[in-house]
């Protein structure tokens, strides 16, 4: 069987959660595939972006662990978007927490993942989203 045609109910099944994180409907979903040994730096790394987030009054991310199958190691799901004050806070957290930002962030990052995909999804239902249509 082709695994990559179960991505898409993978995601769907995600987005039954997505009420749980904000009560936003657009929400972020990264896959992951980690460089081999740095799984457990990149789920510290991901601890203290939550502790950041915790700080600045933000859920902290949906992680989900690979069990078995297609070949991603991890999937987050959090809230697209945030506001001026929730970002304010965020880089205080960060700052305080040590926390890289701008190119730095993403200069150590990178050397945590092999492979990175990124989607922004709309948490709807068909019949909802029929409505836009009409």
């Amino acid at each position: 069987m082709n695994l990559r045609f179960l991505a898409p109910a993978f995601v769907a099944g995600l987005l039954v959660t997505a009420p749980a994180v904000a009560d936003s409907q657009d929400m972020l979903i990264e896959i992951y595939r980690i460089v081999p040994g740095k799984h457990e730096e990149f789920l510290r790394h991901l601890a203290l972006l939550d502790e950041a987030n915790a700080m600045a009054g933000l859920p902290p991310r949906q992680l989900f662990v690979h069990q078995d199958g297609a070949s991603w190691d991890f999937v987050l799901l959090q809230p697209a978007h945030t506001t001026d004050e929730q970002d304010a806070k965020l880089d205080a957290a960060y700052k305080k927490l040590g926390i890289p930002q701008g190119a730095k962030f993403f200069v150590n990052f990178r050397k945590l993942i092999a492979e990175h995909t990124d989607t922004f999804v709309e948490a709807t239902t068909a019949a909802e989203y029929l409505k836009k249509l009409d």
